[in-house]
């Protein structure tokens, strides 16, 4: 047989969510892991006296949580099927990856600056604003698309890469486990998940957090190390394939991709510069106040909002080829 049942079920996991995305009629298991960390850090604020002991508590206690809830769904499941823990897995694997909601996103702040003048860039901040953290309302045309270029950059390492990296990972560590490699996969997933939601919740580096989200920004770093390299060199190779500057893009992915207060999300951001002829980096405002971001890229030309289009699609195919590494480097270790 020319794919295994575990390739399709991850073929079928990216289809789900090319075609459907992430529905808001439907309890996202990230939106219950994000309730659920409201909740337990309040508790653990008021247990430990020191922040960073309730930040690692809280780390535990989602993680635990989090796997827990997953293992309790498998085990209802494998009473009434087979078939519905196989789709069960597929589903949770599914709302792990968030390609589609990326692109959507992305194509809405590109859909906004097609508007004339002001108004344009009125929407074009206030789109590109539900995808970002840093303050865009002082943002010009540049700036909003910048913004909108490095969050698909970055993104794709968290939303896609990192996901699927961790899913191959268990499901080539089912055997020695004695498990279905797509329930493990789902449960390497999820974890993957739960630690990235607690960094996008606590890992701000203001008084509130400094301490507390620590141990989540920590780990989150170790987890995207491997994820987020293998992103910046696929990114390299997509934009020589799609007739980008892959040239450029090599040499920025090599010079800057540690241009970034973060260990992980400069890769992606330095190889898609490149290929773009683009800066990235730079100032931004957060919070009220003023951050200057080290640059990545060099600025051969001025922004475009088709920069946005073609990010997506240096996204995708770079996406594309960090699974096909993925799974036939698991068929050879089989």
């Amino acid at each position: 047989m020319f794919f295994q049942i575990f390739e399709l079920q991850i073929l079928c996991t990216l289809a789900l969510d090319l075609f459907l995305g992430d529905p808001r009629w439907f309890p996202h298991p990230v939106r219950i892991i994000g309730w659920f960390c409201v909740r337990i850090e309040a508790l653990f604020r008021q247990l430990f006296v020191s922040k960073r002991l309730a930040g690692m508590a809280t780390v535990l206690a989602v993680l635990a949580v989090t796997l827990a809830l997953v293992a309790v769904l498998f085990h209802l499941a494998a009473l009434i099927s087979p078939l519905l823990v196989a789709g069960l897995a597929v589903f949770l694997l599914y709302t792990s990856v968030a390609a589609r909601d990326l692109i959507r996103h992305s194509r809405d702040v590109f859909a906004a600056l097609q508007q004339e003048g002001e108004s344009g860039l009125q929407a074009g901040r206030k789109a590109v604003g539900m995808i970002v953290g840093r303050d865009t309302t002082a943002l010009d045309r540049a700036g909003v698309i910048r913004a909108c270029v490095e969050t698909v950059a970055e993104n794709m390492v968290d939303g896609v890469a990192a996901p699927l990296f961790f899913a191959v990972l268990g499901a080539t560590c089912a055997p020695f486990l004695e498990m279905s490699p797509v329930v493990l996969a789902a449960f390497c997933a999820m974890g993957y998940k739960a630690v990235n939601t607690m960094d996008s919740m606590f890992g701000y580096k203001n008084e509130r957090y400094l301490a507390f989200g620590w141990a989540a920004a920590r780990l989150d770093d170790v987890v995207n190390f491997i994820p987020a390299r293998l992103s910046g060199l696929f990114l390299v190779l997509a934009s020589f394939l799609l007739g980008l500057d892959g040239k450029g893009s090599l040499r920025i992915f090599c010079r800057d991709r540690l241009n970034h207060a973060s260990p992980n999300s400069g890769h992606s951001e330095a190889a898609v510069a490149g290929a773009l002829g683009v800066q990235l980096g730079g100032v931004s405002v957060y919070f009220g106040q003023a951050v200057a971001k080290p640059t990545m890229g060099e600025r051969t030309r001025e922004f475009a909002a088709a920069d946005i289009l073609i990010t997506n699609r240096l996204m995708l195919a770079g996406s594309a080829l960090v699974i096909i590494f993925l799974l036939l480097l698991r068929r050879i270790s089989l």
